[in-house]
Formats: C-alpha cells, sequence, structure tokens
C-alpha cells in the first residue's frame, strides 16, 4: 500500500516547484521594470548589486535557482525597491505595467482629499479626438475657483517634452474654465537617483520652469485654508511612493 505521506510530500515538491517558478518569473519581471524606470543598464544594476551583467541577465530571465536571498535583496535594492514588494503585492497576479504611476496618483489623490479638491484622474482634455490626451490627475477646488494640472513622471526620458506636455494642458484648461478661475500645474517626479541627478545637473532650467514654492504647492494640496499658487511647480514623489516631498530648486 502507497505510504500516504510521501504521496503528500511528493504532491508539495510539484507544487512547489511550480509555485518557484511562478515567483521567479515574477521577481525577474519586477527587476526587469524596476530597472528601466531607473534608466540603468542590466550591467550598471548588476555592479551596484555586486554580481555580474550575465547573472542580472539570468535573473531578470528567471533564472534563480542558485541564486541566494541576500542577492536578491541587494538586486532590488539596486533599483530602488524591495524584494518582498515583488513577492507580497498582489498575490496571484502580475501587477500592471504602470504601478508606480498608479500608486502615485493615488497619494496625490489621497493628500488632496485633504485640501478640498475634487480629483479626476486620467481626465480627457480633448476628448473628441480618437485618442484623448489626458490629464493624469486634474484637481478643481470650487471653493477658490482653482484648477491643478497634475502630471506625474517615473522616468525622465525628455525633459523638454515634459515641461511642455505640462504647458500644453494647463492652457487646455485654462481655456476650459471661466472668468475668475485660474489653472496651474504641478510635476511629480519620482526621486530615483537617476532623476536627482538629472535636475541637479540642470537645476537653473527646473527652477525657472518650475518658479511657485514646492512647499507652497504641499501646503495647499492638503490644506484648504491654504491658496494654489499662481505659477507651476515641482516635488518629488519619494522611490517607493509612499509620500511626497519638498523640491529645492532656487
Amino acid at each position: 500500500m502507497p505510504n500516504r505521506h510521501r504521496r503528500r510530500a511528493g504532491s508539495a515538491r510539484i507544487e512547489g516547484r511550480r509555485r518557484s517558478g511562478y515567483i521567479a518569473h515574477r521577481i525577474g519581471v519586477a527587476l526587469s521594470e524596476s530597472r528601466r524606470a531607473c534608466g540603468i543598464s542590466q550591467a550598471a544594476a548588476g555592479d551596484r548589486a555586486g554580481i555580474s551583467q550575465s547573472t542580472w541577465s539570468r535573473i531578470e530571465r528567471g533564472i534563480v535557482t542558485s541564486i541566494s536571498l541576500e542577492t536578491l535583496c541587494a538586486c532590488a535594492a539596486a533599483v530602488e525597491t524591495q524584494l518582498a514588494g515583488f513577492i507580497e503585492a498582489r498575490p496571484g497576479a502580475d501587477l500592471p505595467r504602470d504601478i508606480e504611476h498608479l500608486r502615485r496618483q493615488k497619494l496625490v489623490i489621497a493628500l488632496a482629499s485633504r485640501g478640498g479638491w475634487h480629483a479626476s484622474p486620467e481626465h480627457a482634455i480633448d476628448p473628441d479626438a480618437r485618442r484623448s490626451r489626458a490629464i493624469d490627475v486634474r484637481l478643481e477646488r470650487k471653493s477658490r475657483s482653482e484648477h491643478a494640472v497634475v502630471e506625474i513622471l517615473d522616468l525622465m526620458s525628455d525633459g523638454g517634452d515634459a515641461m511642455r506636455g505640462l504647458s500644453d494642458k494647463v492652457a487646455a484648461v485654462q481655456r476650459s474654465i471661466g472668468d475668475g478661475e485660474r489653472a496651474a500645474g504641478l510635476l511629480v517626479l519620482r526621486a530615483t537617483a537617476r532623476n536627482r541627478a538629472i535636475v541637479a545637473s540642470l537645476r537653473a532650467v527646473f527652477a525657472n520652469r518650475f518658479p511657485a514654492s514646492s512647499a507652497a504647492w504641499l501646503s495647499a494640496l492638503s490644506d484648504p485654508a491654504r491658496p494654489m499658487p499662481s505659477r507651476d511647480g515641482l516635488v518629488w514623489s519619494a522611490s517607493d511612493g509612499s509620500r511626497l516631498l519638498a523640491a529645492r530648486l532656487g
């Protein structure tokens, strides 16, 4: 008669093999997307984690059977995230490719709700077009006749395009609102090492394009008694998407 415990152990091993393959795939995809969001190569990421480019490539392809847990944690840290987040978030399903963007939309909406703002995420500004442009989060505070155009940027791949895009959307909102109402823009930029380095190296450009006080914008979002700045501003979002931070450009 077959040993019942051995049979159970065999089925558990099979299920464990299946689950480990799934987790390995998930870690690989998450590392790849986080690395791309940081704007670095496999070689650079591997150097940060203390491993070779070929080893990093194997991990991204889900080949992790001989990789230690410590090394996987180091890889996650190299792309400014945590290994636990890859495994624990949304169990049983892959995360959306734009999860970091969605987290920051949620963060902006939650903060603005404290300041009496009504939020419209992915707000279409030319709905008659076949593919409308959209504002990441449009905020309206009727008590003050204020409209905030919030654009969220995870990866600074084209700074000029980001600046022009925000200007165009603010202008579109200003055209659509009544006399006596005003609109201004806020760029929320993910505080990765790469994005911080770009802003630091071009500080004068960003300071002139986003002259409003970052702290004043954060206060206006969260406090119904504080007015919205009259000019565009820039704030950082923490790399893990947990909070918004003042940007000192001056």
